[in-house]
């Protein structure tokens, strides 16, 4: 298997970034999946934010939210008991081995994910293992096939390039999110269904210190400094497509 390295890192710009997601901006594509009481696995939970609104929408059923850093999980618990929330656990477990009893949950769900392994097919085979017969999964990543940058310039399109091959030499795929439906296939779901959405960032500082900050990290501060100063247009858009792919374990 090819070595991999999460992109985005675990700073507190990056946990901060992702613990802005809810399930109602980010995983609303599975609400008509879920009601109380069923078991539901969410991989690659990041600071928990989303998992908490899926424990909210199944309560009393158990949530357990997985993610391979461990301070993703501390930050997650934190939150669950600020917020009181007893019908979720996290536990921190690789995706390609999940820590986790076969046949265990009645819906799995991965969001922002799969874009950064380098074998998301495996991933889904795990997420396949712990589901119970007609149990259904949800799953959604990034397409930057279908990015919205304005205003447009040589050097953004250079920074985006760096960018885009970063993730590659990471072990990751930013246009993972076309290739969604062919993993749920290849795993081995039935009854396989696509959509797609754009999601408009309200701040462009703020995605664009994200995006500068990895690349700062690489050592690539030429691009880092593109990113920066294009944020700061305060006529421009950064908007992402996002794909979601649905499936239902054969019983």
């Amino acid at each position: 298997m090819k070595s991999e390295i999460y992109t985005p890192g675990h700073s507190e710009n990056a946990s901060d970034f992702m613990a802005r997601r809810t399930f109602e901006s980010h995983g609303a594509f599975f609400a008509p999946y879920l009601e109380q009481g069923l078991s539901v696995l969410d991989c690659g939970c990041g600071p928990g934010s989303i998992t908490l609104g899926i424990a909210a929408r199944t309560a009393p059923g158990q949530v357990i939210g997985v993610d391979a850093g461990s301070s993703q999980i501390e930050r997650a618990r934190a939150a669950a008991a600020q917020q009181e929330v007893r019908n979720v656990r996290f536990e921190t477990g690789s995706a390609y081995a999940l820590p986790l009893e076969s046949g265990q949950f009645d819906r799995a769900f991965s969001h922002a994910l799969m874009e950064h392994l380098a074998n998301p097919v495996q991933a889904v085979r795990e997420l396949y293992r712990v589901l119970k017969p007609g149990g259904i999964i949800g799953v959604c990543s990034p397409d930057w096939g279908g990015f919205i940058l304005a205003p447009p310039s040589p050097g953004l399109t250079e920074a985006v390039a760096t960018y885009t091959a970063l993730q590659a030499r990471n072990g990751g795929d930013v246009n993972a999110g076309r290739k969604l439906g062919l993993h749920l296939a290849a795993a081995g779901f039935e009854q396989v269904r696509m959509a797609a959405r754009y999601e408009c960032y309200s701040s462009l500082a703020f995605i664009g210190e994200y995006l500068a900050a990895q690349l700062e990290r690489e050592g690539d501060s030429h691009s880092a400094a593109v990113f920066r100063e294009w944020s700061q247009h305060d006529e421009g858009m950064f908007a992402q497509a996002w794909v979601s792919a649905i499936g239902v374990k054969p019983r």
